[in-house]
């Protein structure tokens, strides 16, 4: 047994016990490929590898390529299989950046999107599919928010057959997530908080981690850009506090800015100044 099989097969038999005890089980800190600037590229398994991250979440690229997004390509997606067997780092998730430029929330080509990506994450073991309300096409009213509510509706029995959670990223708050989540009428919707997007949005990061609950939160994103964790508004040891309090059990994944040329060595920073947070919580 080498090295990082040693570390892998210690943080399992970890989980295993904490959780046996009823105590949360250790954090899992992964990466964003787009924040690795290897959007859509097989090669962000091996880099987060090489930088210590434990998983990559993926996105499937805006440019179209014959009519699909890059990554509905087999080939593609079989190399990433491969890769992440290779290293031994799962991709815990994936994102339709398509939605970038045909947002769900009144674009007509949104659901083919959301629907073939589904189909993607399906065919890659994955079970959270990242769906973006940001810019031109963030959620601005109640009428919006009703609309992406009847829009996931429909495409909830497609991610329930795949066995794919529909992770809502956006920049209102908790309690309007929930009503979507409530008029979506599928536990296959789930809310993906963004630590880093409600503080800028004004909204208590605290209160609505522990008021969402482990239940409906899916997976985590953790900045504070444009600075390094730790550096600028964000208290990141009440945030892992917060976080293991609810028992939360899937990844938290760095979407952290770096500086033209320094990728890796500002990644790493922020993931060495995480870890060590979360050790001493």
């Amino acid at each position: 047994m080498n090295r990082r099989q040693f570390i892998q097969q210690s943080a399992l038999l970890a989980g295993a016990a904490t959780t046996a005890f009823g105590i949360p089980p250790p954090f899992r800190f992964g990466v964003t490929d787009w924040n690795l600037r290897l959007g859509a590229d097989p090669q962000a398994v091996p880099l987060a590898t090489k930088l210590g991250f434990e998983a990559v979440q993926v996105s499937f690229g805006r440019e179209l390529v014959d009519g699909k997004m890059p990554l509905d390509n087999p080939d593609l997606i079989a190399r990433y299989i491969s890769f992440s067997k290779q290293y031994k780092t799962p991709i815990d998730g994936t994102c339709v950046d398509r939605l970038h430029d045909n947002g769900l929330k009144s674009d007509p080509l949104a659901p083919r999107w959301v629907s073939d990506s589904i189909r993607i994450t399906r065919a890659m073991d994955v079970k959270v599919l990242l769906v973006p309300f940001f810019g031109k096409w963030k959620i601005a009213n109640a009428r919006e928010r009703d609309f992406v509510g009847d829009a996931l509706r429909e495409l909830a029995p497609e991610a329930e057959k795949a066995g794919v959670i529909l992770g809502i990223e956006d920049t209102i708050s908790a309690e309007d997530n929930v009503r979507i989540m409530e008029r979506s009428r599928s536990d296959s919707v789930k809310v993906y908080y963004d630590v880093g997007n409600s503080t800028i949005a004004g909204f208590d990061v605290l209160k609505e981690i522990r008021w969402l609950g482990k239940d409906r939160i899916c997976q985590i994103h953790l900045k504070d850009n444009p600075h390094f964790l730790g550096e600028g508004t964000i208290q990141f040891r009440p945030v892992l506090d917060a976080i293991r309090e609810i028992g939360f059990q899937g990844y938290e994944n760095l979407e952290t800015d770096a500086r033209p040329g320094l990728v890796n060595a500002d990644l790493k920073r922020n993931l060495e100044y995480i870890r060590r947070l979360a050790s001493q919580t």
